[in-house]
């Protein structure tokens, strides 16, 4: 049994990067489809789409590397876990890398980069960054 999805998703987003696979196949559901779809707003990824399967539909990400063929992301990190919840403020949102990375928030308008989280002037639960 699977406690922690969206670590799951991070995960295998990172292990398919060290692989040099070009896609990646994750259990779907509506948070994961709000991280793809800011991920490949953000340049991170270059693409997803999901799967109609049965029983379980299922979200395809293809990864992006650059012309070395390095990947694009150079680290995941989960912040706020199932045991551990992180909730911050609209003046208390991260910067990650000093702005190279983003933070994505859950927040009552949606999920959404720390960044859109300012300027919306609201808080919310930082799920992961990326950089």
């Amino acid at each position: 049994m699977m406690t922690d999805p969206i670590a799951d998703m991070l995960n295998r987003i990172s292990n398919g990067l060290m692989a040099r696979h070009k896609q990646v196949m994750i259990p779907s559901s509506k948070v994961k489809v709000a991280i793809a779809r800011i991920l490949k707003e953000e340049g991170y990824i270059k693409n997803y789409q999901i799967t109609r399967d049965e029983p379980q539909p299922y979200l395809r990400v293809m990864l992006k590397y650059d012309d070395d063929r390095q990947p694009v992301i150079s680290k995941l990190r989960r912040i706020s876990k199932p045991g551990r919840r992180v909730y911050v403020g609209r003046d208390e949102i991260p910067w990650v890398l000093n702005g190279m990375g983003i933070a994505i928030v859950s927040t009552p308008r949606g999920i959404i980069t720390g960044q859109q989280a300012r300027r919306m002037n609201v808080g919310g639960e930082v799920l992961c960054y990326v950089w």
